[in-house]
Parts: C-alpha cells; sequence; structure tokens
C-alpha cells in the first residue's frame, strides 16, 4: 500500500501544473460552500437572533407554577433572583441576564382602548438584550429612575395618534389580581419595523412595575442574552444546576411560532446546500476524468510493464484523494480568510432592510458567522466526493487494453 501510496503522490507533483489548477478549483467550491453557510447563519442570527431578543430573549426563568398559567402573565415572585443572574452571567455564552416584571395590561385615551403587555425592566442591563433601546426614533430610552414614564412603540403611537410628551391612561393587573390606574407620560417611541410588537408591548422602569403591581423589590422573570442561537441547551443546564427549583425555558418553548419557521427555513436551505454538493460533485468529477482521460497512453504503459488493473485502479484513485485533500486544505484556508473578512466588515444590508418586517430586525450590515466544525465538515465532504469521482474514471482507465491505450492519441 505504502508502494502506491509513493507512485500516486509522484504522479500527482509530476504534472505540477494540472494537480495545481484541479485543487485550486476544488478550493475555491469549497470556499464557496463556507461561505455559503457563513453568510445563511450570519442572515439567521441578525433576522431570528433580534426576534428573539426582542420577544423575550433566549432563555426565561420564572418561579413554579408560571408555565401553567403562561397566557394570563401571572405575577409570581422569584425568592432568589440575584442568585439566577449571577449563576447566567457565569456563563461564557451568556451577554446578559437582566430581571424584569411582566404583567397584562389596557393604555386608553380618546382614539380607544389597546390591550398591551406592560415590561418593567433594568435599563442599562435590558439595552443589551433587546433591539428597543438601540431603535428609539423619537424622545428617550427608559431610566432606572423613571416613575410615571413610559416608552411605546411606534405602531401604537400610530394608533392612539399621540407623541412624546403626551399622557395616557394606563391599567395594569397587580399580583392580587386587582387592576390599578396610572396616568403616565410617553417618554420615547422606538420603531423596530415590526408593528405588530409595537402595537403591544410599553416598557417603564423596574421600580415603576413593582409599585404598580405590588411586587416591592421583587420580579417575576429572569430573561437571559445568549452570543448565539442554539446555545440555549448548555446555559439551562448551567442554571438548574446552580439555582434549582425555577422553571427554565427557551425561546423555543416560548415563541413556539417561531421554532417552526426557523425548522422551516432550514429544511429549505438544507435542499439548496444538497443541490450545491451535486453541482460541485459534477464539477470535480468532470476535472478528474479530464485528468485521468489525458494519460491514456500512460496508461497503456503501466499495463505493459505488468501492472493489473486493480492495481492501476488503486494508484489512480489514490491521486483523486490526494488532489482532493490538496483542494480541500486551499477551501478551508480560502474560506475562513474571506468568512473572516465579511464577519469582520459585514455586509451593508441596509437598502433591503425594510422589504418585510423579518428584515426590518437587521441592523444594517450582516455578519458572516460560522462554526469550525463546519469548515472541518466541507472538506471531509470535497475529500470523498473527490474519492468517488475518481474511482469511476480510474476504473474505466484500468479496463483499457494496453495495446489499444497505447495507440491512443
Amino acid at each position: 500500500m505504502i508502494l502506491y501510496l509513493k507512485l500516486a503522490w509522484r504522479n500527482v507533483w509530476r504534472q505540477r501544473r494540472r494537480t495545481f489548477l484541479i485543487a485550486i478549483g476544488m478550493g475555491i467550491t469549497m470556499a464557496m460552500l463556507v461561505l455559503y453557510d457563513g453568510v445563511v447563519a450570519g442572515f439567521e442570527q441578525a433576522i431570528y437572533g433580534n426576534a428573539i431578543q426582542l420577544l423575550g430573549g433566549n432563555v426565561q426563568v420564572h418561579a413554579p407554577g408560571y408555565n401553567e398559567k403562561v397566557g394570563r402573565k401571572p405575577l409570581l415572585p422569584m425568592n432568589a433572583p440575584d442568585a439566577i443572574v449571577a449563576a447566567a452571567e457565569s456563563q461564557a455564552e451568556v451577554v446578559a441576564a437582566s430581571k424584569r416584571i411582566i404583567t397584562g395590561g389596557l393604555v386608553t385615551n380618546r382614539e380607544g382602548a389597546f390591550a398591551v403587555s406592560v415590561v418593567g425592566i433594568e435599563p442599562e442591563k435590558e439595552s443589551k438584550i433587546s433591539p428597543v433601546a438601540d431603535n428609539i426614533s423619537k424622545g428617550d430610552y427608559v431610566s432606572t429612575e423613571d416613575g410615571d414614564l413610559i416608552v411605546i412603540g411606534q405602531g401604537l403611537a400610530t394608533a392612539m395618534n399621540i407623541d412624546v410628551g403626551d399622557r395616557i391612561t394606563m391599567v395594569a393587573n397587580s399580583k392580587n389580581e386587582q387592576e390599578r390606574q396610572r396616568t403616565m407620560t410617553v417618554k420615547g417611541i422606538y420603531d423596530v419595523g415590526v408593528p405588530n410588537v409595537e402595537k403591544a408591548t410599553i416598557y417603564v422602569s423596574l421600580a415603576e412595575a413593582q409599585a404598580l403591581s405590588g411586587l416591592d423589590g421583587q420580579v417575576t422573570e429572569i430573561v437571559v442574552s445568549l452570543k448565539q442561537i442554539g446555545q440555549e441547551p448548555g446555559v439551562m443546564d448551567a442554571i438548574n444546576t446552580a439555582a434549582p427549583g425555577y422553571e427554565v425555558t427557551s425561546w423555543e418553548t416560548s415563541i413556539p411560532e417561531l421554532k417552526e419557521t426557523l425548522e422551516m427555513k432550514t429544511g429549505v436551505m438544507g435542499v439548496f446546500g444538497t443541490f450545491m454538493i451535486g453541482i460541485v460533485a459534477i464539477g470535480i468529477l468532470n476535472l478528474l476524468m479530464m485528468a485521468v482521460f489525458e494519460r491514456t497512453r500512460e496508461i497503456g504503459v503501466i499495463g505493459a510493464l505488468g501492472l493489473k488493473p486493480r492495481q492501476i485502479t488503486l494508484i489512480f484513485l489514490l491521486e483523486g484523494i490526494l488532489i482532493g485533500i490538496a483542494g480541500a486544505v486551499i477551501g478551508a484556508v480560502l474560506g475562513t480568510l474571506i468568512y473572516s473578512i465579511l464577519g469582520y466588515y459585514g455586509m451593508d444590508y441596509s437598502a433591503f432592510a425594510n422589504l418585510t418586517e423579518y428584515t426590518a430586525l437587521i441592523s444594517g450590515r450582516i455578519y458572516t458567522s460560522l462554526v469550525p466544525m463546519k469548515i472541518l465538515k466541507h472538506a471531509l465532504t470535497v475529500a470523498i466526493i473527490s474519492a468517488l469521482a475518481a474511482l469511476y474514471p480510474a476504473i474505466q482507465a484500468s479496463q483499457r487494453e494496453p495495446a489499444e491505450a497505447l495507440h491512443y492519441v
């Protein structure tokens, strides 16, 4: 076997120009696969990542019994929220963990009454979690000291025909399932390009929410933001271990419709990926067939010297594998280089950000996002395709009669 490998290695470098061109072709193809995965992952993080942050964060922690009454937004206080925040923020994947109070409410003025979710937040930490703070179109964001001040969405401002400085009546639930009424002043208006969310969610300071709901010094939810989608299971296990007894759920449970959308997108992109790999396989097969058939006379010489068909097949198969490995290495380096450049500088997508509600969540630039294991996976795919693609021309070459092959022009 070592002898055949040495022969194949020598043959690979005997025609350096041909080998170099084939390996470069494979490398560019693999680099395109790496770039495709990186761009898709970047779009996924930009759109779905921002949607998850806007709709409730990657991971939520509640007091026991919360999920049984989740539709009513129960005001179940948590015993030791600071311990949960500390446990979450000790994980490297966590961007921030913030305390909240969420309850149902109603805002009214002369234009009508509108059902809303009233969210009491820690403004400084919340700005690292939700895109709302970065999308204040008028006025200012919530501050810790705010009392009867609220931040509302552009959708609600349009429906109620109000602006910054206007006052509206807000009714919210308290922990005793009684309703409390306040007159609030609009401090700011956010515009994330998703009217349904803007119309249904308003923000107040955590202290104001505690006073309104009768939960002095208490909270009902810890929301955790992660660097990447898919890191939820490890962080949830760490929280459960450090602070057992709470209900820890991910966005897949709290936003099932988004999970279904993401699974559908993954299936569609998987079909496109399969087509791309098929095109790659055809390209590699064509390159290797050309490389084998142009050496027909050489095959005749080898056969005339006494090598059996299976030995000739093995030599050409090993050549295909070696060229495939060289192409995979070139592709890994080239793909990582392109991915790194786009991951650092990003691609300007601002001109298309308002095409749909989902793309409105893109902040303006798309940054490629990829795990190293996918580069290794593509390298193995190119090497395997190369080996399989070399098999057919190698068998064809070995079955030629030496006399016929020697007269091939």
